[in-house]
């Protein structure tokens, strides 16, 4: 029946985890996370506009090509910060071997090999080493107490070219106390 709630939550894979001003994480201060995976065993996220100095080609030097602008390595969170996972644009995602599906043309891409060894085509790269992870319940009960607002994520989202707007461009495109949140300085005390 239509007004009978899902059986299983579809959770919040592709969806977006904004940073709000409540979060006290300096590691999430001002972020925007992209959903890889959400079950009831945690959570697993990227943290889609941190770029660190190290240009993809130092540490992946067959993905350099493959990078789109920033071409560099950003962090996707304080997890694992010794591997790297990567996004990837197919305009025509195929069943091959080398990129998982996400949401749209948007998925993640095997780095161990070369963009060549990839099935589908490839549309540009981002590289992010390490994640944001949460055990069982706790990005829910993060959620519960305003430290995050979810919402769709644009597949150009990940690849964003100007990384260091998107936190204030994703608040104000939700319109509402969201947009009205962009504006928020980040002394509070120069407001």
């Amino acid at each position: 029946m239509a007004n009978e709630p899902e059986a299983v939550p579809a959770g919040l894979r592709g969806r977006l985890l904004v940073a709000l001003p409540a979060l006290r994480d300096p590691n999430f201060d001002r972020t925007v996370l992209l959903v890889l995976e959400h079950t009831s065993d945690g959570a697993l996220a990227l943290v889609l506009n941190r770029p660190s100095d190290t240009p993809v080609g130092d540490p992946l030097p067959a993905w350099d090509a493959a990078a789109v602008e920033p071409s560099v390595v950003f962090v996707g969170g304080p997890v694992g910060t010794d591997a790297a996972i990567g996004l990837a644009r197919s305009p025509r995602p195929g069943p091959g071997t080398g990129w998982a599906p996400l949401f749209d043309q948007l998925g993640t891409v095997d780095l161990h090999g070369e963009p060549a060894d990839v099935d589908a085509p490839l549309e540009g790269v981002r590289i992010f080493a390490g994640h944001a992870g949460w055990s069982a319940g706790q990005l829910d009960g993060e959620l519960a107490e305003g430290a995050w607002a979810v919402t769709d994520a644009l597949p150009s989202d990940a690849h964003s070219v100007a990384p260091d707007r998107l936190w204030r461009s994703v608040l104000r495109r939700q319109g509402g106390r969201l947009a009205w949140l962009a504006n928020h300085p980040l002394d509070p005390s120069e407001n």
